[in-house]
């Protein structure tokens, strides 16, 4: 759909075309708040994992707020200088969280694991098994941002190759990549020794295996690379809502001012001052009240962004049929019709089950979990009234 549409890095343009004005301009408020919500949240899972790895692996003692307030400002640094120099830094940290899991992965093989190979977990029993609805909840958290390979369009050369290519990339290669790796994981400790470990400690799981197969120093390593992971993923996000907010200024639908570029690194710089002062407002807000940077500024945070994005994508799943019935064009049926149709109602799905184990996102009680799925339709309301 996006060659059929000029500015197609924004939900608000597509929804807009295919479900009306009023509802592209809710998709328009809904994706601001959803993917902030996401990046900021994100700041004090940094904060946290930052400090609490520099304490454990140098001595450096700091709280977890001086660090969330470093990621901000390297951020924005990178986000500012253009999203060519942000590549690198992301493919580079890509390559090497990659690396850390392929190690181990060849290590656990090459010791045949706990017990013997086996490839008893894919058995198709597992899938109505207990529990299959929670990690469903979590795994569409996990996909959330391959949406964002449309907001690149207008900085790709050939965007109509390349964008498709990316997007399928994004959703494929990592989707199976997590696979062989939960593979291996069970592995490690055997089918049931897995289910154990992970009712127990899911947090160190990967660390166990790790010091067990691999040595003490790869579990230091992968500790470190757990913080930079988390930093790419501020970088991407960042990235991603500056120029979101690039394509509504361009539009219209936000201030004028927040669609300039940068003269030089040809960046959206001024909405990339935006997005910082509003995550620097926030994490100060939770550190002046002494939250958990984890349990609430994380999660709390995070959860209602994540409800937004898929509801986002289900929107636009259903805009790409609605649009397709009222124009002129040379697609074929399963591209305009089966497919959109059959992801509208397959996201619809995994919406009403995120919000149905929202407590597993949360952690928290039933007056926070409603704030937080209250806030998406209300926020979407606001953007179309």
């Amino acid at each position: 759909m996006s060659k059929y549409i000029h500015n197609a890095g924004a939900f608000y343009s597509y929804i807009a075309r295919g479900l009306g004005k009023p509802a592209g301009l809710g998709a328009a408020a809904l994706a601001v708040y959803s993917y902030n919500a996401i990046q900021i949240g994100l700041h004090g899972a940094f904060g946290y994992f930052a400090a609490m790895t520099a304490k454990d692996l140098t001595g450096l003692n700091l709280p977890w707020w001086a660090w969330a307030a470093a990621g901000i400002a390297v951020v924005w640094f990178f986000g500012y200088r253009s999203i060519h120099g942000g590549a690198k830094i992301l493919g580079g940290l890509l390559i090497a969280e990659t690396g850390i899991l392929a190690l181990l992965a060849a290590a656990i093989l090459v010791k045949g694991g706990a017990h013997g190979l086996s490839l008893a977990s894919f058995a198709p029993a597992h899938v109505v098994t207990g529990g299959m609805g929670s990690v469903l909840a979590l795994a569409f958290g996990a996909f959330i941002g391959f949406e964002a390979t449309a907001i690149y369009r207008e900085e790709a050369r050939t965007p109509d190759r390349t964008v498709p290519r990316a997007t399928y990339a994004a959703v494929g290669l990592p989707g199976l990549f997590y696979a062989f790796i939960s593979w291996v994981i069970i592995q490690a400790f055997g089918n049931t020794g897995a289910v154990a470990v992970a009712s127990k400690n899911p947090a160190s799981m990967f660390f166990t295996a790790m010091t067990t197969y691999v040595g003490g120093w790869a579990t230091d390593l992968m500790r470190v690379l757990i913080v930079t992971s988390l930093f790419a993923a501020l970088l991407a996000f960042h990235n991603a809502i500056t120029r979101y907010t690039y394509a509504l200024a361009s539009e219209g639908a936000l201030p004028r001012p927040l669609g300039r570029i940068h003269p030089v690194h040809k960046s959206p710089y001024i909405a990339g001052y935006a997005q910082t002062a509003l995550a620097a407002f926030v994490v100060a807000g939770f550190a002046a009240f002494h939250a958990d940077p984890y349990l609430q500024l994380l999660l709390w945070v995070n959860t209602p962004g994540v409800i937004g994005i898929v509801v986002l994508q289900a929107l636009t799943a259903f805009a790409v049929w609605r649009f397709f019935r009222r124009t002129d064009h040379t697609e074929s049926a399963a591209r305009t019709l089966a497919a959109p149709l059959a992801a509208g109602i397959l996201l619809t799905g995994a919406a009403m089950l995120i919000n149905w184990k929202i407590n597993l996102l949360t952690a928290a009680g039933p007056a926070v979990n409603w704030t937080l799925i209250g806030s998406v339709p209300a926020v979407f309301a606001l953007g179309a009234g």
